[in-house]
């Protein structure tokens, strides 16, 4: 008998499994299209293209359902932005551990111009005023920080992360940037012709021991 439920209980899974994708990934698509008023369960619902029962039983709250879609797909975005540094390195091996960190800041940059960003800036404001939120920010934000940290000391390489100032380096790295993404939304430009960019290499080389 238990042989024959497995498959069932297998296909079963894996649709509740695909259902939840696409609705953490619908949920996502509206809080970039509308924003955080805009990204509602019903648009959510509809974006996902499933039953008002089955949205609920994987997200009771809506506030809690946008920063679990959110979070979701700024972790894939950190394993996406490591594999695509890896592949860099090993297609065009940097001539010293500075011509590294430059590549690194570079692909971290252009992190900051894509989807998980806006959709999580979206989140942080409406913390501000929205208890519920924040409280389901505040540990997910945890986690995603010590992912972030952990990615950035992999993607930098062991010399230069070993060095004493690294930490300092990737904290600036990951203000600056986050606060030079926010002057897009009123000024749109070409993000890899940003003068903050060389700022940002000189900076490594400054703190980084060259």
């Amino acid at each position: 008998m238990t042989t024959e439920r497995t498959p069932v209980s297998r296909t079963r899974a894996q649709r509740s499994q695909d259902s939840r994708a696409r609705i953490l990934d619908a949920a996502v698509a509206c809080l970039i299209d509308g924003g955080y008023s805009g990204a509602t369960t019903l648009t959510i619902q509809s974006e996902a293209a499933v039953s008002r029962g089955r949205l609920l039983h994987h997200f009771p709250s809506r506030d809690r359902l946008l920063v679990a879609a959110a979070q979701h797909l700024a972790v894939k975005r950190v394993a996406d932005t490591e594999e695509r540094v890896r592949r860099v390195v090993e297609q065009n091996p940097p001539a010293d551990v500075f011509e590294r960190a430059d590549r690194v800041i570079e692909l971290l940059w252009e992190s900051f111009s894509e989807p998980h960003f806006w959709a999580s800036i979206e989140l942080w404001t409406a913390a501000r005023v929205n208890g519920e939120i924040a409280d389901a920010l505040r540990p997910e934000e945890k986690r995603l920080g010590a992912a972030i940290r952990a990615s950035m000391a992999r993607m930098f390489g062991e010399e230069l992360a070993s060095r004493p100032r690294f930490k300092q380096l990737r904290d600036l790295l990951l203000t600056s940037m986050r606060g030079t993404s926010l002057t897009y939304t009123f000024e749109p430009r070409d993000p890899r012709a940003d003068a903050m960019l060389a700022q940002w290499k000189d900076l490594a080389r400054l703190l980084l021991g060259r």
